[in-house]
């Protein structure tokens, strides 16, 4: 460890702390002299200083001191954190921000807090913002703060954006929604097929998910899956029936919402907390048939939500049926969202 000169561009404290440390690997009786004569000569001391405290309330005393806290506080008033998704460090940031409160001498938790806030991105304001208010209700230290700014950005970065690659199981057989590029239903409208495949993870399985905004907010929010490897859209046709039953055929397009065909989805659930659409969320998808088996209009039209079951259909390659309905809502039509790969991908 090197002795270093004061010059104003160090906390008093942190430099004392330091000279303390290397005169207790190398005592001497000359130490309060030695630390004098490492002050910058700009910064005036008087000569009845004696002991390091007395060092240190000096230096705090000199404009300097005042001049630096200030510089840390305008640092800090311009901080801003970038989620890592977009280049940014957390660890440098949180890092970062400590020194700069330490610095400026903020001891104040809830002037912590208006610094930590201000610097949060504007385009997550809403999310952020409501769980910052949330969460720092009852925050005491700055122990606390860090913990819970932690948890929120952990929490952020679960959230479902557009663009973002994703995966369905399906809750009941653990099952993944799945469609094969070129494989097509010998029936019906004889699209690309869909159905609950592997238990696990395959390309088959993997969908762009496509919305309106960065982030996807329960029953207002119109969804499009897109399959990553056909790159066709995720729908129903109004006038098709599945293989095996009675319900309505849902296949791959590439036709955007048509008379016929609709590929505009809501996900919901019965759960009054969930706000946000995250990873490992269990939700229903539910889309509007618009015309009946007779080819008739349905005024505003009929709601019907994806399921699977256990029923096979496809002769010696059998698949495990994937079917829209307008029935009761039970365990077949639950689905886990995972978030696979956050932002476009292309396999």
């Amino acid at each position: 460890m090197e002795l270093q000169k004061y010059d104003g561009n160090i906390h008093p404290d942190e430099w004392i702390n330091d000279l303390r440390t290397y005169f207790n690997i190398n005592p001497s009786s000359k130490d309060i002299i030695i630390a004098i004569s490492l002050v910058d000569p700009t910064i005036k001391l008087s000569t009845d200083i004696n002991s390091f405290e007395k060092l240190c309330n000096k230096l705090k005393e000199d404009i300097s001191f005042t001049v630096f806290k200030n510089a840390n506080k305008r640092k800090l008033q311009l901080l801003k954190y970038i989620p890592e998704r977009r280049g940014g460090d957390t660890l440098k940031f949180v890092t970062t921000f400590r020194k700069l409160c330490y610095n400026g001498e903020i001891n104040d938790i809830n002037e912590q807090k208006k610094y930590l806030f201000n610097s949060l991105p504007i385009n997550n304001f809403k999310f952020i913002s409501d769980e910052f208010h949330m969460k720092m209700k009852n925050v005491s230290s700055i122990n606390e703060l860090i913990k819970e700014f932690e948890d929120i950005i952990l929490e952020e970065s679960n959230l479902i954006r557009s663009g973002s690659v994703v995966a369905l199981k399906h809750v009941a057989t653990g099952k993944y929604l799945s469609s094969i590029k070129n494989l097509h239903y010998t029936t019906g409208s004889k699209k690309q097929l869909v159905f609950a495949g592997s238990s696990d993870l395959n390309l088959n399985s993997l969908w762009n998910i496509e919305f309106n905004g960065e982030y996807a907010t329960y029953f207002d929010t119109s969804i499009a899956l897109r399959h990553i490897k056909s790159d066709l859209l995720l729908g129903i046709n109004n006038y098709y029936k599945s293989p095996s039953t009675n319900y309505t055929e849902v296949s791959c397009n590439d036709i955007t919402n048509s008379d016929y065909w609709v590929n505009n989805w809501v996900f919901s659930y019965n759960d009054i907390d969930k706000d946000f659409l995250k990873s490992n969320d269990i939700m229903n998808l539910s889309i509007k048939k618009w015309y009946d088996d007779n080819g008739n209009n349905i005024p505003n039209g009929q709601t019907e939500y994806l399921r699977s079951h256990d029923i096979k259909f496809g002769g010696w390659r059998a698949f495990q049926e994937v079917v829209c309905h307008n029935e009761r809502l039970g365990g077949n039509d639950e689905w886990c969202i995972e978030l696979i790969k956050d932002g476009t991908w292309a396999a």
